[in-house]
């Protein structure tokens, strides 16, 4: 190409558009597949050893969630099966001539085959990550089958005679207040269906013109922006369980549908068990505040410590931490002024993708380092998926905590999030403020 301005001539070379890719399963919130994409280098920095680590593990990929299910799913499905519509004419949506869904209403719930191989993958991953950490004596795990299967699986990765590490499983069991990996259910402050109806809102927004345009491939379906959801729904529990799904193409739902859904996700999330609710950060900060103690302590059982729980629980962890906090802009009296109800905020930092996709893990490592241009000692630092998180007292290498930092900061979110029984009201009385199960 030759531009020409007066009698200068300048030559510059044919420069192709930018190629624009889009994964839409990286893009499905909770029922997103694992995956990894940090930003920073997860690699301990230059001059650090990590010499004790604490995780906290959601589950791996299930057949299909009990409410997704029966409120989305099985509807579209048995829709499907009654309809007269030709699909054979209806573009992008031809494949349901011949689709049949992957999920039995007998495997809700349960570990697909390609979850066990995540979780035992996961295991081996970890393994070679921290080679100088002694492979753990107990592996804790909340008692449900998926996230029981999940800590096997894990083990079975992690060492080479699963023999010698411990599964331990901890009730789920409402009466043990915070001393739990699922404390949302000793908290009567906290709902499983909080969220619903703000995410509900944002959903009749995106759909609708999802549905005119499907409406008008396969006249005579009548679309709801239930079954939408539905079928969005199945590109990631069909993946998780077929290896691929139809519905994940991009033919049939834009890339601007994907980040219309995630964004209904992160709605719901938000105000279930982020930022939005003001009960989170009391619900995320027994695990932290256990974790930090182990990894603080001068004389520790395990070099490393590793948590199976639910999609819960991250999240509420997440805010514990203070990361993914898209709500400091608008002040602390308007915090849900940063997840719009009726248009997506693309700018914010709370993406539930990120944050809870299946076999979700949060990582909090304790490294000695003596680095260039930092004083030697003991450094933390927190990883998302690989994916290290700075935190507000990072001032160390590799965007970490000097440890007398760390823990004035970890003090400091005790003073904001401590106090679980107070702070739930439960009805019971037994509970208790703290996470205990790694010093039995």
């Amino acid at each position: 190409m030759l531009f020409t301005s007066g009698l200068l001539a300048v030559a510059l070379p044919n420069v192709a558009a930018a190629a624009y890719a889009f994964e839409p399963l990286k893009h499905l919130a909770g029922i997103a597949p694992y995956f990894e994409d940090p930003i920073l280098d997860p690699k301990a920095p230059q001059g650090c050893n990590v010499t004790r680590a604490s995780m906290l593990v959601r589950h791996a990929a299930i057949w299909a969630n009990d409410f997704d299910w029966e409120t989305y799913i099985e509807p579209f499905v048995e829709k499907l099966q009654n309809t007269t519509v030709d699909w054979r004419s209806a573009g992008s949506l031809d494949f349901l001539t011949k689709w049949e869904s992957p999920i039995e209403k007998e495997d809700l719930e349960d570990l697909t085959s390609i979850g066990k191989l995540e979780s035992y993958k996961l295991g081996v991953d970890v393994h070679l990550r921290y080679p100088g950490l002694k492979r753990p004596s107990k592996v804790w795990t909340s008692t449900a089958e998926r996230t029981e299967i999940s800590a096997e699986s894990f083990i079975n990765g992690l060492v080479s005679s699963s023999n010698s590490t411990e599964r331990v499983s901890v009730r789920e069991d409402a009466a043990r207040g915070a001393d739990s990996l699922t404390p949302y259910k000793g908290c009567p402050k906290y709902s499983s269906s909080y969220g619903s109806n703000q995410s509900s809102e944002y959903k009749s927004v995106y759909t609708k013109p999802i549905i005119e345009r499907l409406e008008n491939q396969a006249p005579g379906f009548n679309f709801t922006a239930d079954d939408i959801v539905g079928m969005q729904q199945l590109c990631g529990y069909e993946t998780v369980i077929r290896g691929s799904s139809p519905f994940c193409s991009l033919e049939v739902f834009s890339s601007n549908d994907w980040l219309s859904f995630e964004y209904m996700n992160d709605i719901m999330y938000f105000y279930n068990a982020g930022y939005g609710n003001e009960i989170s950060g009391v619900l995320g900060y027994p695990w932290l505040s256990a974790t930090v103690d182990s990894l603080l302590a001068s004389n520790s059982t395990q070099d490393l410590y590793v948590s199976f729980t639910h999609r819960e629980l991250p999240p509420a962890v997440a805010v514990a931490l203070g990361i993914f906090n898209n709500s400091s802009p608008a002040g602390p009296e308007d915090v849900n002024a940063t997840m719009p109800l009726t248009k997506p905020n693309h700018n914010r930092a709370w993406r539930s993708s990120k944050i809870l996709p299946f076999l979700t893990n949060i990582a909090i490592e304790r490294m000695s380092c003596d680095s260039y241009g930092y004083d030697a000692g003991d450094y933390y630092r927190v990883l998302v998926n690989q994916d290290p998180q700075p935190l507000e007292c990072a001032d160390g290498p590799g965007e970490s905590c000097p440890s007398s930092a760390f823990e004035a900061w970890v003090q400091g979110r005790g003073e904001m999030f401590g106090g679980f029984t107070e702070k739930c009201s439960p009805d019971y009385t037994n509970s208790t403020d703290t996470l205990s199960i790694y010093s039995s």
